[in-house]
């Protein structure tokens, strides 16, 4: 069964910095764009940070120079740095990826739990 977990995520104080870490487990033969997506109570999930297969990212303009996402084929993780949090950036954060199951021909679209971020003094 092809999944995401993400790990990393719990209280930081204003302007502190956390890792996220998201590991894509199963019989998976290719993985190509990864992404993370952040979700607030009350509103809607929205898309932090994307990259492809080739490294090529993109970010939320709220999140340019702060934050940074890196990929490891081989390892199949996508992390994401995160530094000057903010307070209003307490969310859930939640794993993306389009991956082919081993067996398949298509991309199937799979979403991690999601691991929680608080960030408040």
């Amino acid at each position: 069964q092809v999944q995401l977990v993400e790990s990393g995520g719990g209280l930081v104080q204003p302007g502190g910095s956390l890792r996220l870490s998201c590991v894509a487990s199963g019989s998976i033969a290719t993985i190509h764009t990864m992404r993370w997506y952040r979700q607030a109570p009350g509103n809607q999930r929205e898309l932090v940070a994307i990259i492809t297969s080739s490294r090529t990212t993109n970010y939320a303009d709220s999140v340019k120079g702060r934050f940074t996402i890196s990929r490891d084929n081989a390892k199949k993780t996508v992390d994401l740095q995160m530094n000057s949090l903010k307070p209003e950036e307490t969310a859930a954060y939640y794993c993306n990826a389009d991956m082919v199951p081993l067996g398949d021909v298509r991309d199937k679209n799979y979403w991690g739990q999601g691991t929680q971020v608080t960030v408040s003094s």
